[in-house]
């Protein structure tokens, strides 16, 4: 056994001054009480500049800067967008002219397209997949259909398709649904499509070699906005799997066709962070410069802070 341990002997610590010492937080970086009656460009300033204080700022600084530098804002999404309510937003971003193209998963046309017929989406899956019911809607999978034979027939992305036959059946809630706003505007919006991951895929008229040419299309198209993306942002908000691979898949695309992509700003919003996202989205497109920025929270209130905070700051829209 060694000699018995004594208390070390402190003596001769060196220490210095917390003047000279670097510190990451600051009170000129504390959040500010909130004035009732204030505005939300005055909220906004109330937050603390730390951490996703911070990020919140950087990302609306990004899109705020690149749509007054008429640079891309590509806003790519998985359904749950959807889901909670947001399309009025995406829309009226649509609207301004803040966001140059949308994306989106298999699952975007069906929910954004059964809003637009029905002013409803979402089905309870557990009441129904017990006995078959699940994702057995008529309407929607006929709708989706015949937009799918437009697309082959008129050589069109499916997004695109989708759009304008929204707007040509002149459906009930035309004015909820982004691929409208996409067909109405004149905006891209792709669909991202992976064969067996949609309830439409299940119903006996869906063609699959044109939804699958279609998707192709708009993978290119996609891959054309992502090689417009020089000083302008890309955002994933909500899509996990699909939507990252394809934005990886487009940045190499753009980068071997020749395309100059080196600095741009990407961010990941989602409630849990993924693998998939933050490696393809927020960490390999921007090793070379830019920045990559990743916020966690609901989309539900995390995205209307973001817009309005946008809107505030943009200098036209």
């Amino acid at each position: 056994m060694p000699e018995k341990f004594f208390p070390i002997d402190l003596s001769g610590l060196k220490t210095f001054s917390i003047a000279d010492r670097e510190s990451k937080v600051s009170i000129d970086n504390f959040a500010s009480p909130w004035t009732r009656g204030g505005t939300f460009a005055e909220f906004l300033h109330t937050l603390p500049d730390i951490l996703a204080g911070a990020d919140l700022h950087a990302v609306i600084e990004a899109v705020a800067t690149a749509h007054g530098n008429d640079r891309v804002v590509l806003f790519g999404m998985g359904g749950h967008v959807i889901k909670v309510g947001l399309n009025p937003l995406v829309i009226d971003l649509m609207d301004r002219g803040i966001i140059s193209a949308v994306a989106m998963n298999g699952a975007g046309i069906i929910h954004d397209l059964e809003i637009a017929m029905a002013g409803k989406t979402s089905e309870d899956v557990a009441a129904a997949l017990g006995d078959g019911a699940f994702g057995m809607a008529a309407e929607p999978a006929e709708f989706l259909s015949r937009a799918i034979e437009t697309a082959a027939n008129e050589e069109i992305g499916l997004g695109r398709a989708v759009g304008q036959a929204i707007v040509a059946a002149g459906l009930a809630h035309a004015d909820q649904s982004i691929l409208a706003a996409g067909a109405r505007l004149d905006i891209p919006v792709t669909v991202h499509v992976a064969m067996g991951t949609d309830i439409l895929h299940m119903h006996p008229k869906f063609n699959p070699a044109a939804a699958g040419a279609a998707s192709h299309r708009d993978f290119r198209i996609f891959a054309s906005v992502v090689a417009a993306l020089e000083g302008g942002v890309y955002l994933n908000v909500g899509s996990a799997v699909i939507l990252p691979e394809v934005f990886l898949k487009a940045t190499t695309l753009a980068r071997n066709l020749g395309h100059h992509l080196a600095r741009f700003t990407t961010v990941n919003l989602d409630f849990i962070q993924h693998y998939r996202p933050l490696t393809n989205v927020v960490n390999r497109p921007t090793a070379g410069g830019g920045r990559g920025i990743s916020l966690t929270g609901h989309h539900e209130i995390l995205l209307p802070l973001i817009a309005a905070g946008i809107i505030e700051k943009a200098p036209k829209g």
